[in-house]
């Protein structure tokens, strides 16, 4: 037996989980709006953070060195534009949120800076050029009691839901090939292709979506990492392949594979995904088409928006719900921690270290 599952492609689930449609505004427009500075305004993951942002906070500073581009969001929030984020922590030091958007290498005394004065952030991943760094950040946040939510936003989105049917993962595959290494050149982020800025390519920047759902479904916290990096097709300082597996201590696999190696065009990526576990399989495409198998040889299908650029906005949404409660139910950074952990541990078994 095939059931259908019809699923419109521009309605999303709200952090509040009310189905909407183009994020329209939900219960955090009646909230209090939390005073906020933005670092790394030129970000390329901003634009999608910034009606959201605009909706729910009350931005008092922006930061980046990117003027142009940043000038135009800092007009969207009306909100004055500082050209580094010492500038801009030192008139907004009374803050109640900041979005830590900058480029790698600054993530960590950014992120020490803002937990001394005790306001809650919202990190992008990686946190840093190394597991160190990040660790630095957690401890100082713990101690501090400075809640930290990370970019994460997979976690909870239409892909993760459907992966959820096959129950507790015991194999798992994930493609998603993003599009060239040249984007990041013409998006605000020319620095993403310098490694000494961003730490890596591919892999320190799209792998740990899909390596904090394994990790999850699994229920492990340690694996075994065996890894591959190729920049042959692009030729940059950065890996614009990369291809991990994982395995756990119990014998669940996962291998993902991601790349900056699809060509620039309206479709924007490849992805695929692949979970197999007690209660079945469950598949979905690049196309949107999703199938899933139970034990017992019924399939169901389904079709939905697998664009995680829709989820940035619902992300917003969800920090301005629970920022009076410390993110209780968003990725943190111990969260981060864990994945990043491995994803580090791939680039030294790649790197023969």
């Amino acid at each position: 037996m095939v059931v259908v599952i019809a699923c419109g492609a521009d309605a999303v689930k709200c952090g509040h989980g009310v189905r909407r449609r183009n994020f329209q505004p939900c219960r955090c427009a009646n909230m209090d709006r939390a005073r906020t500075i933005v670092f790394g305004a030129s970000h390329w993951h901003m634009p999608l953070c910034a009606p959201r942002i605009a909706a729910c906070h009350d931005v008092v500073g922006v930061s980046d060195a990117d003027s142009p581009r940043s000038k135009q969001l800092a007009d969207l929030w009306n909100a004055p534009l500082y050209q580094s984020w010492e500038e801009a922590l030192a008139a907004h030091g009374d803050a109640e949120l900041a979005y830590v958007f900058v480029p790698h290498d600054r993530m960590r005394e950014v992120c020490l800076a803002l937990i001394a004065r005790r306001i809650p952030i919202v990190l992008e991943k990686p946190a840093g050029l190394s597991l160190q760094e990040l660790i630095d950040v957690r401890v100082a946040a713990d101690a501090a009691g400075v809640p930290i939510t990370v970019v994460l936003v997979q976690r909870g989105g239409p892909t993760d839901r459907w992966l959820a049917k096959a129950g507790r993962s015991v194999y798992e595959s994930v493609q998603f090939i993003a599009g060239p290494p040249s984007r990041y050149l013409v998006n605000g982020s020319p620095w993403m292709l310098d490694v000494e800025r961003a730490g890596g390519g591919c892999l320190v920047n799209l792998a740990p979506h899909f390596v904090d759902l394994f990790l999850r479904s699994a229920g492990a916290e340690e694996v075994a990492v065996t890894a591959a990096l190729s920049s042959t097709l692009h030729h940059s300082q950065v890996e614009d392949y990369a291809s991990m597996t994982l395995t756990t201590a119990d014998g669940r696999i996962a291998t993902i594979e991601v790349g900056y190696a699809f060509p620039g065009s309206p479709l924007k990526r490849h992805c695929s995904f692949m979970r197999i576990g007690a209660a079945g399989a469950a598949t979905i495409w690049s196309d949107g088409s999703a199938s899933f198998t139970s034990v017992d040889g019924t399939t169901e299908t389904a079709h939905f928006d697998v664009d995680s650029d829709t989820l940035y906005g619902v992300f917003v949404d969800q920090v301005a719900e629970q920022l009076n409660r410390g993110f209780v139910e968003l990725p943190r950074i111990s969260d981060l921690e864990t994945t990043m952990a491995v994803i580090w541990d791939a680039y030294a078994y790649a790197h023969g270290r």
